[in-house]
């Protein structure tokens, strides 16, 4: 009996060690938000500051890189402070009632929130009415 318990241990463990590898492959393998950019230099830099793969904090099942370990512990933090609205989907998209891929160079922060876009919407109160109305559409399309 000892023996046959003894197995099924080796057995399971090994299993456990065969399968570490793939799991740590797949959160490596886990896009990064934004394209990868710092969601706290919008605020700290007032510029958008590509992260780095190995400075990263995973939240709201995104991936989210940070160009400094001290930007990472703030957005760990308070990451409603700091993640960009909307799934980081560009709000005029959303506005239409789409998701359309963000253009992380393309932002505002709006009320204390940040907002990306895929093209440059024109006027400061061209960005304001599009966040004003992806903010309704928001819950029927996420």
């Amino acid at each position: 009996m000892n023996a046959r318990r003894s197995a099924l241990q080796h057995f399971a463990l090994a299993l456990a060690l065969a399968w570490l590898p793939a799991a740590a492959s797949l959160a490596q393998d886990k896009t990064p938000a934004i394209d990868g950019y710092d969601p706290v230099a919008y605020f700290t830099e007032k510029r958008p500051v590509q992260g780095m793969s190995t400075i990263s904090h995973d939240w709201d099942d995104r991936r989210y890189q940070f160009s400094s370990a001290k930007h990472r512990d703030l957005f760990a933090a308070n990451p409603d402070r700091y993640e960009p609205q909307f799934g980081g989907q560009c709000a005029a998209g959303v506005s239409a009632g789409k998701k359309i891929k963000a253009d992380p160079t393309v932002w505002r922060i709006i009320d204390g929130k940040l907002y990306v876009f895929s093209k440059d919407q024109g006027t400061e109160e061209a960005f304001g009415n599009k966040v004003a109305v992806a903010k309704t559409k928001w819950k029927d399309i996420k």
